[in-house]
């Protein structure tokens, strides 16, 4: 049990641009350290830091992505509640949190759509920034769905989600337009554009100027069979990914032959009534998952206490019980927090 915390052999002195070995110096010089002890088979070297091509500090601490890295690194799972807007964001690090995840299914509900990629890329890049702007201190990776076009277009969205502030991107190898991971109708690119698709995205990773991780997603379970998406996310590895995520394997069998193939660091997507069983934290960190996410926990709750709301108004009854007191809503939304710095600039 337990994954394996950095990259894989292949990763140093492969990958992109042929920088492996100096990306391999910058970990060593980084202080990061493998996470907890795995089979053989899964064994890596630390995850780098990417310091080489892409800053990993600023004046006021560690960047974004650094912190992200450095949790990865701790080789303990990572919870990790989905968001769609800044107040949702500011809620799951309110929570205790130390990960949040901008969801391009929750994105695309809140602006009156299904997810199936009608949100257009600087649609998602503002809800990032809005994003990135509430948080005070943890990370958040963004949905970039496929990159928005071929790789050179992958290139720009994951620079674009990395200066809105992301402390990484997911991007995908389904055809566009996409759509959820656990709806029907879904279609892959070939094995070669997928790959393509990985290797732009770490490229621009490694060009910098800020640092990002990279997520590689494939949907081919669902139409090309489990062979064929472990062998993707075998070669995402090798394209560079820090972390890959096969989407809606069937079973616990399907999850345990991910994991013990697919070298490096793996997210668990925990969608009820989804396809993927849903198990606990502690068996999804023993099979080997560095993340387990919730994608859309608050968006489902959030409408169905609305609609609940909704209906009392409805019938012409009061909703109190449902409602935060006015003073917590205030709290909530950042009133105390104004109030504060108003009095710093106070005149005396």
């Amino acid at each position: 049990g337990g994954f394996a915390g950095g990259w894989v052999a292949q990763r140093v002195g492969g990958g992109s641009g042929g920088k492996g070995g100096d990306r391999a110096a910058a970990s060593a010089a980084s202080g990061h350290t493998a996470a907890a002890a795995a089979p053989s088979a899964l064994a890596a070297p630390p995850l780098p830091s990417a310091s080489v091509v892409s800053p990993t500090t600023n004046a006021r601490g560690p960047s974004r992505a650094a912190k992200l890295r450095a949790l990865l690194s701790r080789g303990r799972i990572i919870s990790m509640p989905c968001c769609y807007d800044a107040l949702t964001a500011r809620l799951v690090e309110r929570m205790g949190f130390e990960l949040t995840f901008m969801t391009g299914f929750g994105v695309s509900a809140a602006h009156g759509y299904p997810d199936c990629q009608l949100v257009s890329y600087q649609e998602m890049l503002a809800t990032a920034f809005s994003i990135c702007s509430s948080l005070q201190d943890i990370p958040c990776f963004g949905d970039g769905d496929t990159g928005y076009g071929n790789s050179v277009n992958v290139k720009r969205t994951v620079r674009g989600y990395a200066q809105a502030g992301l402390a990484g991107i997911m991007i995908e190898d389904q055809v566009a337009p996409k759509r959820c991971g656990h709806t029907c109708g879904k279609a892959v690119v070939s094995f070669d554009e997928a790959v393509s698709r990985v290797r732009a995205a770490c490229d621009a990773r490694d060009e910098g100027p800020q640092d990002i991780v990279i997520m590689a997603r494939t949907d081919a379970r669902a139409s090309e069979g489990l062979d064929e998406a472990i062998r993707r996310c075998q070669e995402f590895v090798k394209a560079g990914a820090d972390i890959t995520f096969l989407e809606a394997p069937l079973d616990e069998e399907e999850m345990l032959r991910y994991c013990r193939e697919v070298p490096g660091y793996k997210m668990a997507n925990m969608l009820p009534s989804g396809k993927t069983p849903i198990l606990p934290e502690r068996r999804l960190e023993e099979i080997g998952f560095a993340i387990a996410a919730y994608p859309l926990t608050l968006l489902s709750v959030g409408m169905r206490a609305q609609e609940q709301a909704l209906q009392l108004l409805k019938d012409g009854q009061s909703t109190s019980a449902l409602e935060l007191d006015f003073e917590a809503l205030k709290e909530r939304v950042g009133f105390n927090a104004y109030y504060r710095e108003e009095e710093r600039y106070q005149d005396t």
